[in-house]
């Protein structure tokens, strides 16, 4: 059931009836200490209903109300997500879980024909297996919480999942079940509930539910206020002084997972279970290739991807030979990480040889065509702090030049435009990814000059999309972080053509995966002209046309290097892959073609140029590595951002200055 949340007051049940007076005693009592706004005229606070809803259940439970309040947080930002399950079938504001309901298990990375290594010197690698969706009597226990929920308050499931005040009960009566059974007192004191707020992220590790933990009270000490997707503005006051009583945990029976030979940070909760590289078949091996990074090469990417596939199955994936790899998993419920591959050797994730020989791979469980199959917030902070880590490490800058959706990566040839995947998709929060990366991409302010910033408020930035799994062709109203393109300063002019993706000249369309005419959160363009409330980009070789009024801007400016064709030059080449010229290759070693794609860089345009690097080539084409090696040119490129996607240009065909705003 889908529409807008339920009023508890307007909930007649006789459980609500009899507590009814004491929850809104509590409320007036305790809303001052949350922040919350006073009324006019001096008298009791306004309060919105979600708000109440919390300190109604935090004083039916005896839970303290800044415990539930910082655990909701950590799992949705208090958002309700209309009663729509996340991608481990989890409901509400307190993320209780019914894997049953979740979205059944799809191809890894949707039906797409993207050769995953991307190595045009080898057969493709086509991933063509699904996620196995595990039966209910074998699902852990983190992904049944709802159902013990309904045990423990007498509420109906259906309720659970689709009124966020009951499931906002839901979740305080598990808290305080968990509190009960580790024998520690119904304390008013928050300190005293840290193994209980451990128990409640459902890890059956002692390391995750620590980590778990630790951000939740994280979240207390620092305080939170913000509206939610249905219109409630909740506020958590800071407890700055805050300290929990980490002992507990000793007692909560919890296993130890070792993070030996992982490379994560001490943040996260981490445990290897490795890609095998392992010979199959005649002469085949797989899923990934053993290297010397950086030694041999540096990381220059970080590529975000989603799984299509609830944790489990994907596990079992990484685990087969046969199967494609990336180098880590972030798990939706509790922010866990598995590491499958050393960042030292290269994975098959990007669909780009040239990309995955510099990049570094993180999955997250998730589903970019089902915009409800939320990401918890959980994991977004997990991830984050591995990205920190690793790019700290390997000198990979925080910008979306060099930390790239799947859905950025570019087709290495012409031929391989159309099957590139799409993912994480435009409901991946890209602003609020990089404020947890200390990076945060802007000030929104007005745009002007001569680049812009893409950078829409994601909540109320909701373009209208099909293709969606779980409506049919009309995808639910979400927030999303991609601005769609025109080709004239008018809603209803034509989207913005791809050639690319449509040889024949086809339309784009509006399709959640379809990139033609989409601009992304954090990418940079360069101003080709501006009418009222439009603003004109170069794209894809194109002026392309998007609105950004004043009062409610979605791009800001910002500064940087772009490249235009030399003069005399009416047009130059635009590569997939910045590979090394025919004359640096030794011999034994088969010369790579620097193809161009089918896309112009036209005189006169300007485009954001990013790094300048020489043409490379990891030649690693056998099981026995002695004969790989990084082939490496005198012929230098430059990445750009020409469309949706990066790509390159030789530095030999342009020339580069300085925009500012």
């Amino acid at each position: 059931m889908r529409g807008s949340p339920i009023d508890p007051e307007a909930i007649a049940g006789p459980r609500r009836a009899r507590r009814a007076a004491g929850a809104l005693v509590s409320a007036a009592l305790m809303f001052p200490l949350l922040g919350a706004a006073p009324a006019a005229g001096g008298g009791q606070p306004s309060t919105g209903w979600l708000q109440r809803a919390f300190t109604g259940a935090a004083a039916e439970y005896h839970v303290p109300v800044s415990v539930l309040l910082g655990v909701s947080y950590l799992q949705s930002r208090w958002d309700v997500h209309a009663g729509a399950p996340s991608v481990s079938g989890g409901y509400g504001p307190m993320h209780l879980t019914d894997a049953r309901t979740a979205i059944a298990g799809a191809p890894h990375h949707g039906e797409g024909t993207e050769d995953a290594r991307g190595d045009s010197s080898r057969a493709p690698v086509v991933p063509t297996k699904r996620v196995p969706v595990p039966e209910n009597s074998q699902l852990p226990a983190r992904l049944k919480t709802l159902t013990k929920a309904a045990e423990l308050t007498g509420l109906p499931t259906e309720r659970l999942r689709t009124d966020a005040a009951a499931n906002v009960e839901g979740g305080a009566a598990l808290l305080a079940a968990a509190q009960k059974d580790l024998d520690e007192p119904l304390s008013e004191n928050a300190a005293e509930w840290y193994a209980a707020v451990a128990r409640f992220s459902g890890a059956d590790d002692s390391a995750t539910a620590a980590a778990y933990a630790d951000d939740v009270y994280a979240v207390i000490r620092a305080g939170a206020e913000r509206t939610t997707d249905s219109g409630q503005r909740i506020a958590l006051a800071a407890q700055p002084g805050l300290g929990p009583d980490r002992t507990q945990l000793r007692r909560a029976g919890l296993r130890t997972v070792s993070a030996a030979g992982t490379e994560c940070p001490t943040t996260v909760s981490c445990e290897w279970i490795p890609a095998p590289y392992a010979e199959f078949g005649d002469g085949d091996y797989g899923n990934h290739d053993l290297g010397n990074r950086p030694a041999s090469q540096s990381i220059k990417y970080i590529v975000i991807h989603d799984t299509e596939g609830a944790w489990d199955g994907v596990i079992n994936l990484v685990q087969d030979p046969t199967y494609v790899s990336w180098n880590y998993t972030v798990r939706s419920t509790d922010g866990h990480v598995a590491q499958h591959v050393k960042a030292k050797d290269v994975a098959w994730h990007a669909g780009n040889w040239y990309v995955n020989a510099k990049s570094i791979g993180l999955e997250h469980e998730g589903f970019l065509a089902s915009p409800d199959a939320w990401y918890t917030e959980e994991m977004y902070r997990a991830s984050a702090r591995l990205v920190k880590y690793l790019a700290k490490k390997y000198g990979v800058p925080l910008d979306r030049q060099h930390i790239l959706g799947h859905d950025n990566v570019p087709g290495p040839t012409t031929s391989t435009i159309p099957g590139m995947h799409t993912d994480p998709g435009p409901y991946w929060d890209w602003e609020h990814y990089f404020a947890l990366l200390d990076h945060p991409l802007h000030d929104r302010t007005k745009a002007g000059g001569g680049l812009v910033m893409v950078l829409p408020v994601f909540a109320q930035n909701q373009p209208q999309y099909t293709g969606c799994v779980s409506s049919g062709q009309a995808c639910p109203a979400h927030g999303s972080s991609e601005v769609r393109l025109h080709s004239l300063p008018s809603d209803s002019s034509p989207l913005i053509k791809d050639i690319g993706l449509r040889p024949g000249g086809g339309d784009s369309t509006i399709d959640v995966n379809d990139v033609g005419s989409r601009v992304s959160t954090g990418q940079q363009y360069a101003v080709a002209d501006r009418d009222g409330d439009w603003t004109a980009i170069w794209y894809l070789g194109q002026k392309a046309w998007f609105k950004n009024p004043d009062a409610h801007p979605t791009a800001v400016s910002t500064t940087g290097q772009v490249v235009t064709p030399k003069a005399g030059l009416t047009s130059i080449p635009v590569y997939g892959r910045a590979y090394p010229e025919k004359e640096a290759y030794p011999a034994g070693i088969p010369v790579q073609t620097v193809s161009p794609l089918s896309y112009k860089l036209l005189a006169g345009q300007k485009y954001v140029a990013g790094d300048k690097v020489p043409g490379e080539y990891f030649y690693s084409p056998t099981f026995d590595t002695t004969s790989h090696k990084v082939v490496t040119g005198k012929d230098m490129y430059y990445e750009i951002q020409f469309g949706h996607r990066v790509e390159f240009v030789r530095a030999a065909d342009v020339d580069v200055t300085r925009s500012h705003s």
